[in-house]
């Protein structure tokens, strides 16, 4: 665990902080041990008081929330979890948790200025830092997304041998999103030792407990197969023993539990918040059960109040001095912030190769599962999950096998719960291992579009961590299989960058742009056009160029125009093509591109220097669509080399419809890509 790590010279951090655990002995709760709670609800509660008043002058910008009311859950809680080996995720009233965890005062503080002694450079919200070296997952607004990374973390721990477990916190709000059911479902089929702490304060923002839920939110445990204990946090005595049960019996059971706690709404939601929804009655009752307030003067009758008191001018001098210095340092400037949009990519397996080895010849499908099968046999850190993938092999037999090679414990499968799986695997690929996700269709990945692309795909640009995972989604028409099991979404997901896509089109460009995504340090997305997958036989064997995958190539050569695809469509553009040249004698350089982000189009720009016309075609639709984005990018750099204004080709502005007949006139084929290019030539 790290005390001290910032760059810049703070305060020495006193003795009386150096102390942060905390284990309750089988005689019971200790004054000492009280004693210690209150030190660091203090700490919190000086500090917190601090932020607030710098935001109130307007020296902090952003959404500023305290921890008022939570020090008496949080912190107990924060001491006598082991830092050395179990996950957390914190709330944004969690800065009891954020102080004890890990880091300076200085550097917590510097989160909340946005500064250059931020944490995060400034690229991430106030209180939405956290440690990922040391499984602090930091919070993203989208409530509840956390608690599953809590999950992929705490089970890539157990599979290193450590006996972890991890606590995850989210509000009586939060409590209603769909990814805390999935996560706590997910939790307790997968046997995941994982408390989930419900910070109850009465209001989520300003809506009351009645317009949230009916019942109690305790009892959901019920429902999950696993323990649930109501507590109230003006009970600390009682509540640290409860804790010290909760924790232990947690980590050597293996199973989830769930903790209701019921905390206080001292200060509003954040600092904008005046609280005006709250009965002044009411507000003046929480304020005398404040849980610091009453237990500091409960050790003072036990004669502890001279020493309470020397720890308070310690704390709020150390408080003060800190947050003096961080106020002096420079506000960040932006450099390098394109560089980390990626984390550069330092892994390489050390693949197993044969000289003599013999290609063998195997459908699209069948190459993906061949590079699986040599990803699971040969890298200890890789598994793969997904509904239906283990026995039964995947609705498209692609990982067939793999389940009775290589069990449960690699080849998992999971609940339907999308989100809940992405944010699993991203918690687990942040602490070591590089987990595959396998989505039955591209189009339910949408039920997990926050966490691939703002959890996942920005994680190392938020927090320096690298977050290693693999996204198959299987995609395309030409099935009939309609509109929900039909689509490409490269569109969609290429707008928030952070994650790198490929789009092979060739059972040996399949082989090897697995290889090449699992190898890779960032979240990947790897699209897998659903036709091919039985369409197309050809050899396939281990090629030492695998990361060639990365850059486009060149299916065709010719001078008339330069044609731009990638996917199914390379297969009917060639065709196309092939018509072309034998009865127009035009031909054509046809780039299947292959790797969609990041993108290279120094070879298709040389060729458009050499033709001087442009063709996209995409299966994607046109309307607001990856072709025009290609068009886009080429015309803006290349405009006056073009003879002709650019041919986009790609299916229509609609829904994907399911009869045949029409799902053939919605997407390009062969045929409609000739009329097309025709017609384009012919205006000339």
């Amino acid at each position: 665990m790290s005390t001290v790590s910032s760059q810049f010279t703070y305060p020495e951090t006193p003795s009386i902080l150096l102390e942060r655990d905390l284990n309750i002995a089988a005689s019971g709760v200790t004054d000492e041990d009280l004693l210690l709670a209150l030190r660091w609800m203090t700490y919190s509660r000086f500090t917190d008081a601090r932020i607030f008043e710098l935001y109130r002058q307007g020296k902090m910008k952003g959404t500023v929330t305290v921890s008022d009311g939570n020090e008496g859950l949080v912190a107990p809680l924060a001491l006598m979890m082991d830092k050395d080996i179990d996950c957390v995720s914190w709330t944004h009233r969690g800065m009891p948790g954020h102080l004890v965890w890990s880091d300076h005062l200085g550097d917590h503080v510097c989160q909340f200025l946005g500064n250059s002694g931020s944490p995060t450079k400034g690229r991430e919200g106030n209180a939405h830092h956290g440690d990922p070296k040391n499984r602090s997952y930091p919070m993203i607004s989208h409530l509840g997304k956390m608690s599953s990374n809590v999950l992929g973390g705490t089970d890539s721990q157990r599979r290193k041998g450590h006996k972890s477990i991890g606590i995850t916190f989210f509000g009586d709000g939060g409590s209603s999103t769909g990814e805390i059911h999935e996560s706590m479902n997910l939790a307790s089929v997968l046997n995941i030792p994982v408390i989930f702490v419900i910070e109850n304060n009465n209001y989520a923002y300003s809506t009351p407990l009645h317009e949230q839920f009916t019942g109690k939110l305790v009892d959901r445990a019920k429902g999950y197969g696993m323990k649930g204990i109501e507590l109230d946090v003006a009970n600390i005595e009682e509540n640290l023993q409860a804790f010290q049960d909760a924790i232990d019996e947690t980590r050597e059971t293996g199973r989830p539990m769930l903790i209701e706690m019921h905390t206080l709404r001292l200060l509003g939601h954040a600092g904008y918040d005046t609280l005006d929804y709250i009965d002044p009655e009411v507000s003046k009752k929480w304020l005398d059960e404040d849980c610091l307030k009453n237990l500091r003067e409960r050790l003072v009758e036990k004669g502890y109040g001279d020493r309470i008191v020397d720890e308070e001018a310690t704390l709020k001098s150390f408080v003060t001095e800190t947050v003096n210095r961080a106020l002096k340092l420079p506000m960040c400037e932006p450099v390098g912030l394109m560089e980390d949009v990626y984390a550069q990519s330092t892994t390489s397996v050390d693949w197993k190769t044969e000289d003599d080895q013999e290609a063998e010849i195997v459908t699209f499908a069948q190459a993906i599962n061949r590079a699986l099968a040599k990803i699971l046999a040969e890298s200890p850190e890789s598994l793969i999950m997904g509904q239906d993938i283990a026995d039964y092999g995947g609705p498209f037999k692609v990982t067939k096998s793999l389940f009775k090679k290589h069990g449960r414990s690699r080849v998992i499968n999971t609940p339907i719960c999308e989100s809940a799986m992405v944010g699993y695997a991203t918690g687990q690929a942040i602490n070591g291992l590089r987990p595959i996700v396998e989505f039955q269709f591209a189009d339910f990945a949408t039920d997990a579009t926050t966490q691939i692309t703002l959890n996942a795909g920005t994680y190392h640009f938020r927090s320096g961590a690298k977050a290693p995972m693999v996204f198959r989604l299987p995609c395309g028409g030409g099935l009939t299989f309609g509109s929900f099991h039909s689509q490409d979404l490269e569109a969609l997901y290429l707008h928030i960058p952070g994650t790198k896509f490929l789009y092979p089109s060739t059972p040996q460009d399949a082989y090897d742009a697995m290889l090449a995504a699992y190898e890779d340090d960032n979240p990947v997305i790897f699209f897998e056009h659903k036709n091919l997958y039985n369409l197309l036989k050809a050899p396939v064997k281990f090629n030492p160029n695998y990361h060639d995958v990365w850059q486009p190539s060149l299916r065709r050569q010719g001078d008339y125009a330069t044609v731009v695809t990638y996917g199914e469509m390379t297969l009917w553009a060639n065709k196309a093509l092939e018509y072309l040249e034998s009865e127009y004698e035009h031909s054509c350089d046809l780039f299947d591109l292959r790797a969609l982000a990041p993108l290279n189009l120094d070879s298709i720009q040389e060729s458009i220097s050499k033709t001087g016309r442009l063709v996209v075609i995409t299966e994607s639709r046109s309307n607001v669509g990856f072709g025009a984005e290609l068009v886009a990018q080429i015309t803006e750099k290349q405009f006056f080399d073009l003879e002709a204004p650019p041919l986009r080709i790609a299916s229509q502005n609609m829904p994907v419809p399911f009869a045949a007949e029409l799902e053939a006139d919605y997407r390009p084929d062969t045929d409609s890509i000739l009329a097309a290019m025709i017609n384009w030539i012919e205006s000339e």
